[in-house]
């Protein structure tokens, strides 16, 4: 039987192989826990939309895994990934207004210029994780909770610890380094948040602003707005990384595909979506039954945490056509990336205009850079992508 919290060797650098194997043979998959893997497109996608039968609150799983009373189970279960209405629903609308098409428009030159200033400064000899895909994302969170530049240094590291704390095993070094980043991050957050309350931005564009001052249904108590804040930065770092180096690493490693999006510059957003399917970024959602249910034959009790598995729904052959085939062309192309029903990711009309302009002017700049033998993946389960990404220029 496979085991998340222990999987195969090889299962993290390569998870693929594995999830063809449960689709074709153990598509609901009972772990030793009592939880389940859920495998199927039809499946997630019917859970994402039933949010009364399966919701998304994780306080009774997140106690024995964090501690009650920790920073990190605080955060986790005051965060909008991890919670149902009324606060999914108030903090949701006032991101969601602030993420308005007009909104993201004003975002793009930001952007651009970003992109623009890590490409021109690159030296031949480059690690597009590191130097690229890393800091893109990094640096327009900043923008969007207009953090000072000089004050975005520790983002990154904070939000690696708590995104690791949320794999399906931990080490004591794992939890203290998670609570110590909710800590240290809650704390420049009071800090930044008096500061803007002081000095107000602009709505449309300031996130953080608009968090502050809420809207006409009412505003986040501070302890709620400092941890939707860091919910932002976790939602939007990793995930946007791994879009970004996994969009070169599968260029590289199709040269049919990269000539093709050569030919024609118009099939990056196609490519996007394929790449975000063949590799999903975020590998794993969670929901909890609130009622006796039945999936893949197995009657599964109530109160009972089920592990979506994204990566394998994204290979469904009753999904997909040639689901293990990179197709940039791919059409329609009804992935679950960004999940589905009510909390489909809030973010991922950024996410796709980052990746978007981050791979169409890197292979405008150097269309035939190559990769290094030395590329390595992150030791990641809920999440997948390189985490260096050693590059020649051309």
């Amino acid at each position: 039987m496979f085991t998340l919290a222990s999987p195969p060797d090889g299962f993290v650098e390569d998870p693929f192989s594995y999830y063809d194997r449960l689709l074709d043979q153990t598509p609901v998959c009972p772990q030793p826990d009592g939880s389940f893997l859920i495998c199927k497109h039809a499946d997630l996608s019917a859970i994402y939309r039933d949010t009364n039968t399966y919701i998304s609150d994780k306080r009774t799983a997140f106690g024995p895994k964090f501690g009650l009373g920790s920073a990190l189970y605080e955060h986790h279960t005051t965060s909008l990934v991890f919670n149902d209405p009324p606060l999914h629903t108030r903090v949701r609308r006032i991101m969601t207004a602030a993420l308005t098409p007009k909104a993201l428009s004003r975002m793009e030159p930001g952007l651009i210029d970003v992109v623009d200033q890590l490409l021109n400064a690159m030296p031949r000899k480059v690690d597009l994780i590191d130097d690229f895909a890393a800091t893109i994302p990094i640096q327009i969170i900043g923008n969007l909770l207009d953090v000072p530049m000089a004050e975005r240094g520790p983002l990154r590291d904070w939000s690696l610890a708590i995104l690791g704390a949320l794999e399906p095993t931990l080490t004591k070094v794992h939890l203290e380094h998670g609570n110590r980043a909710v800590s240290d991050f809650k704390t420049y957050l009071q800090g930044l948040i008096a500061r803007r309350k002081a000095t107000p931005g602009d709505p449309d564009t300031d996130v953080l602003t608009r968090l502050i001052f809420g809207d006409s249904h009412g505003e986040l108590t501070e302890n709620e707005l400092i941890h939707n804040c860091i919910f932002i930065l976790n939602a939007g770092h990793e995930t946007t990384t791994n879009l970004i180096g996994s969009s070169l690493a599968l260029l590289h490693d199709y040269p049919d595909q990269r000539a093709m999006l050569k030919r024609d510059p118009s099939l990056i957003t196609s490519c996007i979506e394929e790449v975000l399917r063949f590799r999903s970024p975020n590998q794993f959602g969670n929901r909890e039954t609130t009622k006796p249910v039945e999936l893949g034959g197995y009657e599964i009790p109530a109160g009972t945490n089920l592990h979506l598995c994204i990566g394998a729904a994204n290979r469904d052959p009753k999904a997909f056509e040639n689901p293990t085939r990179f197709d940039i062309t791919r059409h329609p192309n009804r992935h679950l990336a960004f999940a589905g029903g009510p909390h489909v990711c809030v973010g991922l009309t950024l996410a796709r205009m980052e990746g978007r302009i981050a791979i169409d002017r890197f292979l405008t700049r150097y269309p035939k850079f190559c990769l290094d033998d030395e590329r390595i993946y992150g030791r990641r389960i809920r999440f997948h992508g390189p985490a260096h990404l050693p590059t020649s220029l051309f």
